[in-house]
């Protein structure tokens, strides 16, 4: 057992218990001063970090050298960038930034269920908002050696007839500071904001954000776009989101965000918001190999649910994923988690 399945994370369960915000925050903290601090840096990645060249891989464009990247919402505002990347994470995925800042839904809004090893969310995307952000990175951006994707996401209060405008603007503040964007359609926490899977939303959002993209490539190629889903969409909604993803011109898709669904629980909740961890696994697990089946392998998909161990992101390949996403795992097994997951990838052949 490692110090920090036996130590540290009993000690901070504990603490946090009645609000485990607490906890991330703390957490946060810590890393955006280590961050700041190449020794500190150092120590970090000699601690977990790992490396092969069989783990490298390129995806719609970008290297990665690694196929594990941290999911988005656990930075959210871009404060740890460097030392999320030095804990061995192939690719990091920040935000969601919204347009304007608003502060989320109240507290408390995480939930752990650790007996399923699981959280419930109900953040409701605080967020310092696009220009916030856009300074603190102007100031602090350090230029990583793995792909930043930065997350967009829609104010609560913008009509969704209006919702393009908010992915743009905030693409455009954080444009020089990422590799590639996601469109964040799927929380469950944003009253309305899944209608957006719907095509003829879809398409519009997608197409607008796309143009956008090559516009400010100032004749180079676009960053990358790509499409967060739910798992709770029926067949014919995920016909729909993809009909709508593949004619707006999209790159990719991140499969998935969390489920409304409490199926399979073995802890009594009735906390509402969305759930992630292992209960999540074989939802997510089934979307990516449907999507996969319905864009023939064609478009690349970031899996993303219930990953704990090699084991799990190695289902996640064999479904159709061309790279992966941690979260909820991150949180129950430590910094470690990510260097226990890839050095089995490379001694297997993944």
């Amino acid at each position: 057992m490692s110090a920090f399945s036996a130590i540290v994370k009993p000690a901070l369960f504990a603490f946090s218990r009645k609000d485990p915000e607490i906890a991330h925050n703390l957490i946060m903290s810590q890393l955006a001063v280590a961050s700041r601090i190449p020794v500190a840096l150092g120590v970090i990645q000699s601690l977990f970090g790992y490396s092969h060249p069989a783990l490298e891989r390129e995806v719609f464009g970008l290297r990665f050298p690694n196929p594990v990247g941290l999911a988005g919402g656990f930075d959210k505002n871009g404060v740890a960038l460097p030392a999320l990347a030095a804990m061995g994470f192939g690719f990091i995925e920040a935000g969601g930034v919204t347009k304007l800042p608003q502060p989320g839904l109240p507290r408390p809004r995480i939930f752990r269920l650790p007996e399923d090893q699981a959280i419930i969310n109900r953040m409701g995307l605080p967020s310092k908002g696009a220009v916030a952000v856009a300074e603190h990175l102007r100031r602090a951006y350090q230029r990583l050696a793995i792909p930043v994707g930065w997350q967009l996401a829609k104010n609560k209060t913008t009509p969704l007839e209006n919702a393009a405008e908010d992915y743009v603007y905030t693409m455009r503040a954080l444009y020089p500071y990422a590799d590639y964007f996601s469109i964040n359609v799927s929380s469950p926490n944003t009253p309305g904001l899944r209608t957006l899977q719907n095509k003829a939303f879809l398409l519009d959002l997608v197409k607008t954000v796309t143009r956008e993209s090559q516009n400010l490539a100032s004749g180079k190629i676009g960053k990358p776009i790509l499409v967060k889903l739910a798992p709770d969409l029926s067949s014919a909604e995920l016909d729909d989101a993809l009909a709508g993803i593949a004619e707006g011109g999209a790159q990719g898709i991140i499969a998935t965000n969390t489920t409304i669904s409490r199926d399979g629980l073995r802890t009594k909740t009735s906390e509402d918001g969305g759930l992630s961890g292992r209960p999540l696994a074989a939802k997510s697990l089934e979307m990516v190999r449907a999507i996969s089946l319905r864009t023939e392998g064609k478009v690349p998909i970031i899996g993303v649910g219930g990953i704990f161990h090699a084991d799990d992101a190695k289902r996640m390949f064999d479904a159709g994923a061309a790279l992966i996403q941690i979260y909820t795992s991150f949180i129950y097994e430590g910094p470690a988690a990510v260097k226990n997951i890839i050095s089995v990838l490379a001694k297997t052949g993944y």
